[in-house]
């Protein structure tokens, strides 16, 4: 039966692909220094007509697995370049990261195809950041060449979920990463418990060391957000900040968040989105 079913969401993916079914929601990171926009995190959605919103820990091992992460890795790259020239259009000028597979890595072309596809569509390359998972940092380390000629193109390279997965501190010190995204397993008490506390402090710390951003995922409360910022994190990521919104509302998003920022780190009440309802924007 699972057979059967993962060959119907194997057809169903082809066809979206070729269909152009899928889309992108877009999740704002901000300074923690001063509350501005640092970037946006592009997130693959894909709501099917039969089988209703698919998630992407269903689809993406799926295309790994069947030969279509080159079409899916290629079609979303396509997809953020031209969503940063949208945004300049309107003002808005800001790093956009999106998640790609290690299998992508094995293409000895790669980063030269995503700096053709940069300089074709006229986006600076160090406007883009291609995160990883870090339990795929183990073969990554085999792939050392490939991942240092993106650097050396101006492509950031930033490590997902850091602290859950497979990587040593030596593999972070080898792999030419510029950001470290703290989990959110440690971020979701990080406000009440000492050992998250100590974590995350003792990750953030070893990123400057290593002269790397350090990001922390999941933020939601108030709370989770003063504390990481004492913690010496420099970008925040999660609900609080936004949930993941359509493309079009990030210039409303910025405005509202701008006039937020100042009494999100203050002890005063504060009405989180001003006029903005956090369900107007899109997905948690």
């Amino acid at each position: 039966m699972q057979g059967r079913s993962e060959e119907r969401l194997l057809r169903a993916l082809g066809k979206a692909l070729e269909d152009q079914q899928l889309h992108m929601l877009y999740q704002p990171k901000v300074k923690l220094r001063d509350g501005a926009l640092a970037s946006v995190e592009a997130l693959v959605r894909w709501d099917d007509p039969e089988l209703g919103a698919v998630e992407p820990s269903r689809f993406v091992p799926l295309a790994e697995e069947h030969g279509l992460i080159d079409d899916l890795t290629l079609w979303g790259l396509r997809t953020i370049l031209r969503q940063w020239l949208d945004w300049c259009d309107e003002g808005i000028d800001t790093k956009i990261a999106f998640n790609i597979s290690a299998l992508s890595l094995q293409h000895l072309d790669f980063p030269d195809l995503v700096e053709r596809m940069c300089r074709g569509l006229e986006v600076p390359t160090d406007r883009v950041v291609l995160e990883l998972t870090e339990g795929a940092t183990q073969p990554l380390v085999k792939l050392m060449d490939t991942l240092t000629r993106f650097r050396i193109k101006g492509i950031g390279l930033a490590i997902d979920d850091f602290g859950t997965g497979y990587s040593s501190l030596m593999q972070l010190r080898q792999l030419p990463f510029t950001e470290v995204k703290i989990d959110r397993l440690f971020v979701t008490d990080v406000d009440r418990s000492r050992d998250s506390r100590l974590i995350v402090e003792a990750i953030a710390g070893l990123a400057h060391g290593l002269g790397l951003t350090a990001t922390a995922e999941g933020v939601e409360t108030i709370g989770q957000l003063r504390t990481i910022a004492e913690l010496g994190c420099d970008v925040a990521q999660g609900y609080l900040i936004s949930p993941a919104m359509e493309p079009q509302l990030l210039g409303v998003w910025k405005e509202a968040f701008r006039r937020t920022w100042p009494k999100m780190m203050a002890d005063e009440p504060l009405a989180l989105w001003g006029d903005v309802e956090p369900d107007s924007l899109g997905e948690r």
